[in-house]
Parts: C-alpha cells; structure tokens; sequence
C-alpha cells in the first residue's frame, strides 16, 4: 500500500455557504501549501464526504466520492494524514497525502499530454508577433 498519493478535488463551481468562491480560493494556493482534510458525516449528499480546505480555511472542494469513504476510514482509524495543495486543474485541484504524518512530497511537473507528444517543429517558421490588448 502506498503511503502518499495525489487525490482530486471536486465541486470547485459551488459556491461555499459563506459566499467564497472555490475556484478563486485555488488560484490562491500555491503547490506545497498545506491543505485540511475535515470529514462531514452530516452532509445529506454523501456521509462519506471529506471537505478540503486551504491554508487560509477556505472550502476549495470534496475528495471524490470514490476516495472518500477510504480516506475517512483512514482518518477514523487514527491516522496522521498530512496534505499539499498540488495543482489547480480543469475542473478543481489536485491534494497530496501522506498517510505516515509525513510532509507529502510534490511529484515532478509533467509536461501538458499535447506538449510531450508533439513533434518538435524544425520548418524554421515562427509565427508574427501578437501584441496584448491594453
């Protein structure tokens, strides 16, 4: 069993019931950023549901429901769990966990799937130059 993993971050285009936005609270994390893991057995949708909180306390989404229940049986059974903001992503962001009470390690940067599996262009060609819109 593997004692760190990277998680995804769901529901970042809900509102929080205080009026925070999500996706705004993301673009504010920064990768290494600690993050909360607060279980919710009283949330009508999914007992099983674990919010994710930034360093600032704001809600910036859900573990997947498919992680949830796994990671809340975790955290019942008394493990230190220690978790990163890692990177905002499409549709939320991406946490990493430690399972040991360890700092979690950020995995390397990968290139976009595009970027890695293009061929690189030696035509010469360069594109003219576009001036921003001031």
């Amino acid at each position: 069993m593997p004692s760190e993993l990277s998680l995804a971050v769901v529901g970042a285009a809900h509102a929080n019931a205080d009026g925070s936005n999500r996706r705004f609270e993301i673009l504010l994390c920064a990768p290494g950023d600690p993050v909360e893991l607060r279980p919710e057995p009283s949330n009508n949708a999914d007992p099983h549901a674990i919010a994710v909180f930034s360093s600032r306390g704001v809600q910036i989404g859900y573990v997947t429901a498919e992680r949830a229940p796994w990671i809340g049986s975790k955290m019942s059974a008394g493990a230190d769990l220690r978790a990163v903001f890692q990177r905002a992503i499409d549709f939320g962001a991406l946490v990493r966990v430690n399972l040991e009470g360890e700092d979690p390690i950020l995995p390397s940067a990968r290139k976009p799937r595009d970027e890695a599996n293009r061929e690189p262009d030696e035509s010469g060609f360069w594109p003219d130059y576009i001036p921003p819109d001031d």
